[in-house]
């Protein structure tokens, strides 16, 4: 970047700390006609988003805005290093040995690191820890799959086809693809505690016990403070946003933020799950409570011996799984009945998804376990009969992180391969794509990558989907750029 003749750089440097909240800077510098914003955690090197202007006049004008705004939140002038960085919060939780039988694990993947992220489809079993990595396995613990982000990985989540990583890095990342790209940045120094996307919004729960809404072209849609802190759950549907934190579980209207009810269960709010009709908050005094989505009532409670880290439900409704502080795991039937309690073997569960007669586990050692939670399994482990456990290692895969750097493709191998074409295009500040392949809605935008996004250029895309409510496109698959 140069600056225009006799013009030089004006640089305006801000920060906002807090002791219990916010510690991050704000940078905003002005050559020529560009304006280039660097923002992110004091003492890290940040994000950088830079846009150019007609005029150098024009440029200053957006500078001045973007500061305007800052300073009404509480950003002040300083000087940039005299602050030092902050480490990221960890969820520091002590687990105990479980005193109850083993469990009947079939296999476990030992992933290097505390692991929070689990997600389970009818192909694959995701898991994220704490050192960035995400692999995939089969259902017979096969890797197939490693990709590295920069930070630790919170939580992995789906929305319909897509899948998403949550990292400590502000970011979240679509794992849709052979390399993972950024899908989302959240407001500059969110201290992510747990997320959730349904139709491509992006609800997002954190330290400080707010709950921000992201939309598709991760712009943001509202944000509200609750009455506690420590959001360690967030769950979205097309109704509402459901928010877990220490004083209870509140639900938000999904297009307003107004809120809609509160219920105040006692303990801290540790893990949260939906179905349908109902959320389950799992808390510190350990408690798993099913609550009504409509009114907030509670429908069930399930009891556990010590804290709940995390809790799930088999799809028929049929069981509710729990995983505690001392590496149990728990499974209840729908009125709050305890069927059985068993132990992991390999740490408390973090995270739990059930998928076809068998429970997901992963756990505070990182171990992504496989649980046969069948009857006649149980039955077994209960009288001390289990299985010997496969110890799954995924030696030789390479890690795959997020580059800005993609496959090209020319105009005849397009037409060869098929797909659908889309452009890049300057839409003031902020960059927007449109699909250029007939019979689609031209008046529609389409969510697409923020990190690969070059203005003027078209892509090949394996699918463009329609959003369920309509109103914008989703990107599937693999993107190419055409020469």
């Amino acid at each position: 970047m140069s600056s225009s003749a006799g013009q030089a750089d004006q640089i305006t440097y801000l920060e906002l700390s807090e002791d219990a909240g916010s510690h991050k800077f704000y940078e905003v510098r002005v050559t020529g006609t560009e304006v280039m914003i660097t923002y992110g955690r004091i003492g890290e090197r940040g994000q950088v988003r830079t846009s150019s202007f007609a005029s150098h006049d024009k440029a200053l004008a957006a500078a001045a805005r973007k500061i305007g705004e800052k300073t009404r939140k509480g950003y002040a002038p300083a000087v940039r290093g005299v602050r030092q960085r902050r480490t990221v919060t960890r969820r520091e939780i002590v687990s105990t040995r479980s005193t109850a039988r083993q469990a009947p694990v079939l296999w476990r993947f030992d992933s290097g690191a505390a692991a929070f992220g689990i997600y389970v489809d009818d192909r694959s079993v995701w898991v994220g820890n704490q050192s960035g990595d995400v692999y995939t396995l089969d259902h017979d613990g096969t890797v197939t799959r490693r990709y590295g982000l920069p930070d630790g990985v919170k939580c992995i989540v789906s929305d319909d086809f897509w899948i998403y990583a949550g990292c400590d890095d502000g970011r979240v990342y679509d794992l849709g693809g052979k390399v993972p790209h950024v899908a989302y940045e959240i407001s500059e120094d969110v201290d992510i505690y747990w997320l959730d996307i349904n139709d491509g919004v992006l609800g997002v729960s954190d330290r400080a016990g707010s709950i921000t809404t992201v939309d598709h072209e991760d712009e943001f849609q509202w944000r509200r403070n609750s009455t506690g802190n420590y959001g360690w759950m967030v769950r979205c549907d097309d109704d509402g946003v459901y928010h877990g934190h220490d004083r209870g579980v509140t639900r938000y209207g999904s297009r307003d933020g107004e809120r809609v009810w509160h219920t105040d269960i006692g303990g801290q709010v540790l893990f949260g799950w939906q179905e349908r009709t109902e959320v389950f908050a799992g808390t510190s005094r350990g408690m798993v409570h099913a609550i009504d989505k409509r009114d907030g009532s509670e429908r069930a409670r399930y009891k556990c011996d010590t804290s709940v880290y995390s809790c799930a439900t088999s799809p028929d409704g049929r069981y509710v799984f729990a995983g505690d502080s001392s590496s149990s795991v728990y499974c209840f039937a729908a009125d709050g009945t305890r069927l059985w309690k068993l132990g992991t073997g390999c740490g408390s569960a973090f995270s739990m998804q059930y998928h076809e007669g068998h429970l997901y586990i992963v756990t505070t050692r990182g171990t992504l376990a496989c649980i046969d939670a069948s009857e006649s399994a149980i039955s077994d482990a209960e009288d001390g009969n289990v299985p010997m456990a496969a110890d799954i290692k995924a030696t030789g895969w390479e890690r795959v992180t997020p580059t800005t750097q993609i496959e090209t493709v020319t105009v005849t191998q397009a037409q060869q391969t098929g797909g659908i074409e889309v452009e890049c295009i300057q839409d003031g500040s902020r960059t927007r794509i449109r699909v250029i392949t007939p019979g689609f809605d031209p008046t529609w935008r389409v969510q697409f990558p923020k990190n690969i996004r070059v203005p003027g250029a078209r892509y090949l895309v394996t699918e463009v989907l329609p959003s369920e409510r309509g109103g914008f496109y989703r990107a599937r698959g693999e993107i190419r750029r055409l020469l």
